[in-house]
């Protein structure tokens, strides 16, 4: 029986203070991880592994906090979860060697992975009138605090040290935690279903994509191709293992019903790729090799992250309008030519072209999340909306954790323009493969019946 919730508002803002603790994290340490770097002595490789563990602990816990929201009832979870970020974000700063502070980045995922499932099982199932704009409300939680999560970074790291972009997270925690405690309806029955998590199938996954970083890593030097032995292990035992589950942790027998939605997780895992090469590796060049502040830093990122945020509403004029292909094709070809035009640039230009730079590559991520996010549902039949969701989420993280790998790759002896280049040469390469996906893509697809 349904739980009549009087103030849906209060109940959207409670589940969009929690659900904004994911984005934000992973975001915010952009800005941080030069400090970090410096605090316990790390190449900027190591460094890496602090975008690459929040990324992986995201992938593999949300799927199993989704189903773990279905078994307890998602009010438990998301209190749950807001309980183990609390922890993990007071245990961080506090860290005596860089693998504990990995771990609490780890605890932290996982805990902040909670939150976006748990809510959005509580939206779904009670708010029927005005679902979709509640939604939509909850989208803005999420793209905000992730584009303005280095501005906010930078100016926190800039008052005190990399410590407070952990300690930034208790007043939302706070308060979503008192009000979850009332307004939250209370409805589950506290039954765990082992069978119904695939333990064997995340730990594959877990274990190729560590094998496939580990490799990545050591190409600059010596190579570890065990770890490529490993990566191709686990990933060929993965793929048949989860084929022959009935609720696995990615239906890869959904990825050969339809091979436009399989071009369109390519293309995602490519944008996010591209993307956080720049998102996450702009504000190690900014202080490292142009010697700006964290402030400063933070400030320069806005043209990255607002810009996307600018150009988002007509994006979604343009797909009401178009559909979704044309949108993806501009964010496409605005990417090309924002990377394209990041090898222009050297540190004898002037700042106000940098920032030109960065606000066509933000304009481009503005067309390309909402256009790819669309299509993907214009592609795939309503039963399947779920599955495709979470294949959807777990090629952005792909991608992520390939980015962090590649910067680790390319920054990890020398920081300088040259290296800034070379990423961008590469980043070059996908551009043209997801302008390529862009274009094959279909127009509007008609509505299926029935």
């Amino acid at each position: 029986m349904k739980e009549k919730i009087h103030k849906p508002w209060l109940l959207i803002l409670t589940i969009g203070l929690g659900t904004l603790l994911n984005p934000l994290n992973s975001s915010m340490i952009s800005v941080a991880l030069t400090r970090m770097q410096n605090e316990f002595a790390l190449t900027f490789a190591d460094a890496s592994w602090l975008i690459s563990i929040f990324y992986l602990a995201s992938a593999a816990g949300q799927p199993v906090m989704g189903k773990l929201s279905d078994m307890f009832g998602p009010k438990k979870l998301f209190i749950a979860g807001l309980t183990i970020v609390a922890a993990a974000s007071i245990l961080a700063p506090f860290s005596p060697n860089y693998p504990f502070l990995l771990g609490c980045r780890a605890l932290q995922a996982i805990g902040s992975s909670t939150l976006f499932p748990s809510g959005m099982s509580m939206v779904r199932t009670h708010i029927t009138a005005g679902q979709g704009k509640a939604i939509a409300v909850l989208s803005v939680f999420a793209s905000t605090s992730a584009a303005f999560g280095p501005s906010i970074g930078g100016f926190l790291v800039a008052s005190w040290d990399w410590q407070s972009i952990f300690l930034v997270n208790f007043p939302f925690i706070i308060v979503s935690f008192l009000l979850a405690i009332f307004i939250l309806p209370n409805t589950g029955q506290g039954k765990f279903e082992a069978k119904r998590i695939d333990f064997r199938g995340i730990a594959l996954f877990i274990i190729a994509i560590v094998g496939l970083i580990l490799f990545l890593l050591s190409l600059d030097s010596n190579i570890r191709w065990w770890a490529l032995l490993l990566f191709l292990a686990a990933a060929v035992g993965f793929y048949f293992f989860e084929r022959r589950q009935e609720e696995p942790f990615i239906d890869v027998k959904g990825l050969t019903k339809n091979r436009y939605v399989s071009f369109i997780y390519l293309q995602f895992m490519s944008i996010n790729l591209i993307h956080y090469c720049f998102f996450f590796g702009f504000p190690t060049y900014l202080q490292q090799v142009l010697n700006y502040s964290e402030q400063h830093t933070g400030l320069i990122m806005l043209s990255l992250a607002g810009f996307g945020v600018i150009v988002a509403p007509l994006a979604g004029r343009l797909i009401d309008n178009y559909g979704s292909k044309l949108p993806m094709v501009i964010g496409a070809f605005l990417l090309l030519a924002g990377t394209g035009l990041l090898l222009t640039y050297n540190e004898g230009s002037p700042l106000i072209w940098f920032i030109m730079i960065m606000a066509v590559l933000g304009m481009s991520n503005g067309f390309n999340n909402i256009s790819t996010q669309t299509a993907l549902y214009e592609h795939v039949d309503p039963e399947d909306t779920g599955s495709a969701s979470g294949l959807f989420q777990t090629s952005r993280y792909l991608g992520s954790i390939l980015s962090s790998s590649l910067l680790g790759l390319t920054f990890n002896r020398h920081i300088d323009t040259a290296h800034l280049h070379l990423v961008a040469i590469i980043c070059f390469a996908f551009c043209i493969f997801v302008v390529a996906l862009a274009l094959k893509l279909p127009g509007r697809m008609r509505k299926k019946h029935a």
